[in-house]
């Protein structure tokens, strides 16, 4: 889960670029980066944190150029460092930066064909890189000194027979424009839009329409599965399928807990689609739990509001905010290790006693991945008196491991994995648990958009979109991506740095 951002500008790019990555900050909180063009030459910045902290004006004033690219990241796999942190760049051919979303399931076998075909040597563990290289080599394979967007449609279109998985992407060539891509299953989502100004028109392409909104451009409408838009670096565009098979079928954690709920996706808007599920799981409660001694219903903060609110009004229960958010810790499921979550629980939230104390609580969450943050959300109602504490999640049991680019790697890790919701509820330590049924959330979101027939629903049944992913793969995920894993990654990284320093050697991340 990343966000991207690109746009071809009348005027300075820079500015408009690092206001889309803050409003696409949700998307990742790990590392951030913009690349630009101007006059024959690439200007990069990008390092570890937050927007906010990454660009300060000395880089700013650097980023020169009227187009360019953006991306914030979280890390699904790979180490939490600088040198991952996008976009990525390759000064051949052409000189080529990239931003991308996802994660390739295919990685590996790419890496070895990119080195005996091309000698491409790919010097980080992220897909990402791979992804520009795959790019950059059937680019190169035209053996062209100019290219035109008939050339750019065909390179992605080889890059679709080639790349396996879940991946939108922003990519810039120096002196030629933006491309913006989408891989045939349009699993990740990328909008594209448009704004007028006295000087002529210009483009954005992003992660989220939320972003183009806030830019004050007007949305065209999503990037279709497969699909590639190009915009020139004049400001023209163009587009054109470049896939064979394509089979639109979105990530509908997406609608779940990922995009913001004034976003638009795939013509769904998150904001309905989380109220059509907090409105389904109210009657899912009147159904099994007519007799029910609900006195109060209170969200989870942030994403699981829009749901809780339409819960209670169907039920007919008080409504009321019992926790109150400290908004400069990141979110906790995408941590990198247990113990972090678990501290930055309680840093994250504070409850208020009187919304608690004597009541019978139903609290409500968009989703339960590891537990962590569930059930120490629970310890503390009871801490602040509720009587009894009911919970709530607006999406079905998370059982199984996301491969798109989401970090639930490992099965062991989500607590849904082989438990009974019975099961569940004793380790949450809640007096009873409700899940939302898996066709209901599928209705949720589909009706936003009937013309969409499927979604992935991957993390939630095991069935992957793909239908390359084998029993092999995941367990080598596992042992990739787990939080023991991401502990010995980060420290021999830690070591690593220890070692220049006691060294005297002084070594710049940034």
């Amino acid at each position: 889960m990343c966000g991207l951002i690109g746009i071809v500008a009348k005027q300075m790019a820079n500015q408009s670029l690092y206001d889309g990555l803050t409003v696409l900050q949700h998307r990742g909180q790990d590392a951030a980066g913009i690349a630009t063009y101007e006059d024959g030459r690439l200007f990069l910045r990008k390092s570890n944190g937050l927007v906010r902290d990454v660009f300060h004006t000395r880089h700013m004033i650097n980023l020169k150029g009227r187009m360019g690219i953006g991306h914030v990241r979280y890390p699904t796999a790979g180490a939490s460092s600088t040198a991952e942190a996008q976009p990525f760049y390759v000064n051949s051919p052409y000189g080529i930066a990239l931003a991308h979303n996802g994660n390739l399931t295919n990685s590996v076998q790419l890496k070895r064909e990119l080195f005996q075909e091309g000698l491409r040597h790919i010097n980080t563990d992220s897909d990402s890189e791979v992804l520009l290289n795959v790019f950059a080599h059937e680019l190169q394979s035209f053996g062209k000194r100019r290219i035109g967007p008939s050339d750019i449609f065909r390179a992605v279109s080889r890059l679709h027979k080639r790349c396996r998985g879940g991946y939108a992407a922003v990519a810039m060539i120096t002196g030629v424009g933006i491309i913006g891509f989408r891989d045939p299953h349009g699993i990740r989502p990328i909008v594209f839009g448009q704004r007028e100004t006295p000087l002529g028109t210009e483009y954005i392409i992003a992660s989220e329409s939320v972003a183009i909104d806030v830019l004050g451009f007007k949305l065209i409408r999503d990037i279709a599965p497969g699909e590639v838009v190009f915009i020139s670096k004049e400001g023209e565009l163009y587009a054109e399928q470049c896939a064979e098979v394509v089979n639109l079928t979105p990530c509908i954690f997406e609608h779940v807990y990922l995009a913001r709920p004034d976003s638009i996706i795939d013509g769904i808007s998150v904001h309905k689609a989380r109220m059509r599920m907090g409105e389904a799981l109210a009657h899912k409660i009147k159904r099994e739990w007519g007799e029910h001694d609900i006195d109060v219903v209170i969200p989870i903060p942030d994403t699981s509001r829009t749901a809780a609110l339409e819960l209670a009004h169907v039920l007919g229960v008080d409504y009321r905010e019992g926790f109150i958010k400290n908004r400069y810790i990141p979110r906790t499921f995408i941590m990198p290790g247990q113990a972090m979550r678990r501290k930055s629980v309680r840093q994250k939230l504070n409850a208020i006693d009187l919304e608690f104390e004597g009541k019978n609580v139903l609290l409500v969450d968009d989703s339960i991945v590891r537990g962590t943050t569930s059930s120490q959300i629970i310890e503390m109602a009871r801490e602040s008196g509720a009587r009894r504490v009911y919970f709530a999640s607006a999406a079905p049991p998370v059982a199984f491991p996301n491969v798109y680019g989401i970090d639930m790697p490992t099965s062991e890790e989500l607590i849904a994995y082989k438990r009974t919701v019975e099961e569940i509820c004793q380790l949450l330590g809640a007096d009873r648990l409700i899940y939302q049924e898996l066709d209901d959330m599928v209705e949720c979101a589909r009706r936003g958009n009937p013309a969409i027939e499927a979604f992935d629903l991957s993390c939630f049944n095991g069935c992957y979109v793909t239908g390359d992913i084998s029993e092999g793969y995941l367990n080598q995920v596992e042992l990739l991506r787990s939080d023991e894993a991401k502990a010995k990654r980060a420290a021999a990284s830690n070591s690593l740095q220890d070692l220049y320093t006691s060294s005297g050697v002084v070594v710049d991340l940034n």
